[in-house]
């Protein structure tokens, strides 16, 4: 085992993790020593995935205003959005825009030369400022050449991180792998910020990378750092059929329609005002209403579908403003979206829940902290409107590496490793789990998890479909200790790392699961049919999950509400 030591470890490369290193960067003068640790090669994050737009309130003078970004976050996020947290989101976004600008990133414009920003749901004022339909992918690169400013960073590509050490209720250190190589490591710091995404390859049927498994999430949970309301999964609308992969709803944005196999544009009779540009949840479920009763088309494997037709909006336009999703669907379905609508249907997207954090995304363990998907500041409450994501990643990347870089920069000398722990986690790894040898196959497990997930914790979840989970995850979890490891190698095991990522997966599927039980109501994205209506009197509250050897113990904290009570939720 080999340690190595730096000032500020940041795991995960995505929009939050590049955001914070930049930030800690600035405000250091480049003097604090960055560990940039990922699991992928660093411009393979799942951020670059990001499409339609990043939300910001850039014109006061057309009619848009902080008080009404502000207004459309808390009422998407069915209340349960801490509102202190969406007021300093609002007020810092515009900024992050702008910076942005400054570093380089190419902006679709307007005519006039402004910066352009077009419609998202749930927003009542088009405000998803935009590249085109590559946003994401061109704030990484903006982020990561920005960063290349300094030179006090150190890459940890194709790093597989296994556990975070903690004593004292302190940060210590994280252990790992390299991939490559499959030496074991202890990489020790001052600081911890973690910014690994969500755990959306719960599912089969999902836009995520099949690198997101929300591991930073159960290595959190495992030392004792609760998960927040991670009952409260996004279904995004329209998941290509039948891969999944995200058509934006920058779609639905430029004037594309929901059609079922009638040619009716159905949302007139969900969401009358908004039509396709309701929240993402009133969406999802309108749509699963319409499959159900069967005026959608029939699609492989159960994937039934809807159509989104862009056919009207003409080539010109789709070139200009949605060039990725006539080239996916191009390539995936062999479909041109210039000539024939696209099969979609609802998929699993986002996490909203995540680890508990502060206002300045600070754990509960000291010198930990976490941003983007990874985190829970509570922004998003129930539902998360488009284009709020890569927002949130930018704010609070810049808000936890400004953080960070304080806090390292006061602290004493980097403190000593428990040679102990590491030791146990090298010898799980790589006796206790790389030379498991038993009758249960890891992919099988995995594959039964996702499909267990996605049919009974999908748009609409009862009481009993729950239970069923529940129950199975347990079961996966016990045929998890019997796996056999069939590769015995270092270099580039992929079974193993899969192995680890599995662990991750269930622990996650059990709190995810447990929560939804749990939660005796309908609220965003978590629709019980069994509890239809949303319940402020006994459920307007934080669902907080900690770890312990039975499975999840549950507390709950209140939702900071400064300005707006919650009322019904109408579009």
């Amino acid at each position: 085992m080999a340690d190595v030591t730096h000032d500020l470890l940041i795991l995960g490369s995505g929009l939050a993790g590049l955001r914070a290193a930049v930030e800690a960067s600035r405000v250091s003068g480049g003097r604090v020593d960055i560990g940039l640790v990922s699991k992928v090669q660093l411009m393979r994050s799942h951020s670059v995935c990001a499409e339609g737009g990043t939300a910001a309130m850039l014109r006061p003078e057309e009619g848009d205003s902080f008080e009404l970004h502000a207004w459309d976050t808390v009422k998407g996020s069915d209340f349960l959005a801490d509102q202190d947290v969406v007021d300093r989101f609002v007020h810092e976004m515009p900024n992050e825009i702008l910076q942005l600008d400054h570093w380089g990133i190419p902006w679709t414009r307007r005519e006039d030369g402004r910066i352009a920003q077009r419609p998202f749901g749930g927003h009542s004022f088009p405000r998803a400022v935009l590249a085109s339909d590559k946003t994401g992918f061109f704030e990484m690169q903006t982020l990561y050449d920005t960063l290349l400013k300094y030179g006090n960073f150190t890459r940890y590509d194709e790093f597989f991180v296994t556990s975070i050490v903690v004593e004292n209720n302190e940060f210590r250190c994280i252990t790992g792998f390299d991939m490559a190589t499959g030496k074991f490591h202890a990489l020790r710091a001052k600081a911890l910020n973690i910014a690994t995404g969500g755990a959306g390859t719960l599912f089969g049927f999902t836009t995520y990378s099949q690198t997101v498994t929300g591991d930073g999430l159960a290595m959190a949970y495992r030392v004792g750092i609760p998960l927040e309301d991670m009952e409260f999964l996004q279904f995004h609308p329209t998941g290509l059929v039948p891969s999944g992969i995200l058509i934006t709803e920058a779609c639905r944005g430029e004037g594309g329609y929901l059609l079922n196999n009638k040619g009716e544009r159905f949302m007139d009779k969900y969401a009358a005002e908004k039509m396709e540009l309701a929240p993402r949840d009133v969406i999802s479920r309108s749509m699963i209403t319409e499959l159900e009763a069967g005026r959608g088309f029939k699609g492989p494997g159960g994937l039934d579908y809807l159509y989104l037709d862009l056919t009207h909006l003409g080539a010109e336009k789709i070139n200009e403003r949605l060039p990725l999703i006539r080239e996916v669907c191009i390539d995936f379905v062999d479909i041109d979206p210039v000539n024939k609508p696209i099969p979609v249907r609802p998929v699993a997207h986002y996490s909203m829940g995540g680890i508990e954090t502060d206002i300045n995304g600070a754990a509960r363990v000291k010198g930990i902290w976490a941003s983007g998907e990874a985190a829970c500041v509570s922004l998003h409450g129930a539902n998360r409107l488009g284009s709020n994501s890569t927002a949130e990643c930018l704010v609070w990347g810049k808000i936890t590496g400004k953080e960070c870089a304080e806090y390292v920069m006061k602290s004493g000398p980097v403190a000593d490793v428990p040679k102990s722990a590491v030791d146990v986690q090298q010898r799980r790894v790589f006796e206790e789990i790389l030379k498991k040898d038993g009758r249960e196959n890891p992919y099988l497990i995995k594959k039964e998890l996702r499909e267990l997930m996605d049919k009974y914790v999908g748009v609409f979840r009862t009481g009993d479909e729950l239970k069923t989970a529940l129950s199975q995850i347990v079961e996966l979890k016990e045929r998890f200790k019997r796996i056999h490891v069939k590769d015995k190698s270092l270099s580039y095991n992929s079974n193993l790392v899969h192995v680890l990522e599995l662990e991750n997966l269930l622990d996650l599927a059990e709190v995810l699961v447990t929560g939804g039980l749990t939660r005796e109501e309908s609220r965003g994205g978590h629709a019980r049919r069994d509890f239809p209506k949303r319940n402020d009197e006994v459920w307007l509250k934080h669902t907080l999950a900690f770890w312990s050897p039975e499975g999840p113990r549950l507390e709950y904290k209140k939702v900071n509400i400064t300005a707006w009570k919650p009322v019904e939720r109408k579009y």
